[in-house]
């Protein structure tokens, strides 16, 4: 049994090593296995002025937002509590009064 990580690609279970460095043979990408160690950190979400995120925090909004298929703006100053952190462009999942659902970037909130 191989305890060699993944292709992080093609997620490869059949990698091998060729001195320093990692190659997966179905696809023919190369790592280094102190790259393979390095991607297994875990994200960090940060908002406007570098401050991390969590899941729970109440955050303000930094910028006047258009919201996408309606002819409202989301204010300068909106409080949006209890955010939840996702994974994509739009990071943050929340629920906002006056409108309900909805996804945002993260670099356009600051944390309360």
């Amino acid at each position: 049994m191989s305890t060699l990580p993944p292709c992080p690609q093609c997620h490869s279970e059949f990698s091998y090593e060729d001195g320093a460095s990692l190659i997966c043979p179905e696809c023919g990408h190369e790592w280094s296995r102190d790259a393979a160690a390095a991607g297994d950190e875990q994200r960090v979400w940060k908002d406007a002025h570098g401050n991390v995120l969590q899941d729970g925090d109440t955050v303000t909004l930094i910028k006047d937002l258009k919201v996408k298929g309606s002819s409202s703006v989301l204010k300068v100053g909106t409080k949006v509590k209890n955010i939840r952190l996702v994974e994509g462009d739009h990071d943050i999942d929340c629920r906002i009064d006056g409108f309900g659902s909805m996804q945002l970037k993260s670099e356009f909130v600051k944390k309360v």
